[in-house]
């Protein structure tokens, strides 16, 4: 079924996309797996073709897109592999905090070549003692002249090794009542001096992806490094996490989708006891409850898209669509792991990596009993409007 908001162009940047992806992605992914990152020189190629942030103006060297546009490279991004997603943190989470909240100095310093893929971006949220509870982190940035000084770890952070750029969240009044009132956003750049990265972090799945720890020792960050006003970070991320889920759901359709696409094909072609697998009727039935699962979770995602292009506040259906289609893309997962017998437990077959690569979803941008949470507040239950 197709989108609503999808157009023409749309559709041309999907086949131009795709085509580069075939070419400069999909030859090497395996190899980017083994490596533990995806290298700095397909960050360039991206950018070359217009496929880093085409949503800024073009002041800075972006086309100006919609957002539908995003949604159609973060969907080829998926079908590749979800060790990818650093691309979309930087074009549609990160990006936008520089261009929403920067003074117009900042952004000429840094967005134009956040566009060219010279500079990569990541936020820095979690921290060893706090996930999703962001008013109970503990890295602070405590003002000095002209300077703040910042000390803390930072941990799970998506383009952790390759940022040159990192959305600090910071408290910079940990006396704040209630403390989410002394949260501040800092850009921190590679080479500030007391900032180091700890590890690169061993992951169950996503293994082309650079998560890494990040370390804070007296980091001198200056204060026109401070993004937006003090005391209103909390605000800023609260903003911009509606759109951050809504990439998450939008990656997993799109895996539930690719995982869909190579099961028909494995048991169309493979054999037992003389016929397809696909004869038989448990396998009919498992793959057409899928189907129908997916398309539910596609239509309700699409909806919700529209309206976020809109402008309209859909934190609750956002929090819907993340919790329901990072839940159906671990049952895709494990059913069509199934559905592949033997091979779906080889490395060679895409199914298993997709089956490692499945179950963060469900945790990383605010887990999904988080995101109950937040449906549950806006259906009237009680507890702080603030999560």
């Amino acid at each position: 079924m197709k989108a609503g908001y999808i157009t023409e162009e749309h559709e041309m940047l999907r086949a131009s996309f795709r085509k580069f992806l075939k070419r400069e992605a999909l030859p090497y992914y395996e190899e980017w797996e083994k490596k533990g990152e995806v290298p700095r020189a397909f960050w360039r190629k991206l950018g070359e073709q217009g496929y880093l942030c085409p949503w800024l103006s073009e002041t800075y060297g972006g086309m100006e897109a919609d957002f539908g546009y995003s949604v159609i490279i973060n969907e080829e991004l998926e079908k590749v592999g979800t060790g990818l997603i650093g691309v979309g943190l930087h074009n549609d989470i990160v990006v936008p905090y520089l261009e929403a909240y920067g003074t117009e100095e900042q952004k000429t310093r840094w967005l134009p070549k956040c566009v060219t893929g010279e500079v990569i971006t990541a936020v820095a949220m979690t921290e060893p003692g706090a996930g999703s509870d962001l008013a109970g982190i503990r890295t602070t940035a405590v003002k000095k002249n002209d300077t703040y000084v910042m000390n803390g770890e930072k941990t799970f952070i998506t383009n952790g090794i390759h940022a040159d750029l990192i959305v600090v969240v910071c408290k910079t009044d940990p006396q704040a009542s209630p403390p989410h009132k002394g949260i501040s956003l800092f850009v921190v750049e590679r080479g500030t001096h007391g900032f180091s990265r700890g590890r690169k972090l061993e992951k169950v799945g996503l293994h082309s992806q650079d998560t890494a720890e990040l370390v804070f020792e007296d980091a001198i960050v200056p204060s026109s490094q401070l993004l937006g006003k003090e005391g209103e970070g909390f605000y800023y991320l609260m903003n911009q996490l509606q759109q951050e889920r809504l990439i998450v759901g939008i990656g997993a359709v799109a895996a539930c989708e690719r995982m869909l696409e190579i099961t028909v094909d494995y048991v169309t072609q493979r054999q037992a006891f003389g016929r397809s697998i696909a004869s038989f009727q448990n396998t009919q039935f498992k793959l057409a409850e899928l189907h129908t699962e997916i398309e539910i979770g596609r239509t309700f995602l699409n909806r919700t898209i529209e309206a976020h292009m809109q402008g309209e506040d859909v934190v609750k259906e956002v929090s819907m669509s993340k919790w329901w289609t990072t839940e159906l893309v671990k049952k895709t997962a494990m059913e069509c792991m199934q559905l592949h017998g033997g091979y779906g437990y080889m490395e060679e077959y895409e199914i298993a990596r997709r089956f490692r690569d499945a179950p963060v979803t469900a945790v990383y941008a605010g887990s999904n009993e988080i995101m109950k949470t937040i449906i549950a507040k806006k259906m009237g239950l009680g507890g702080s409007k603030h999560e």
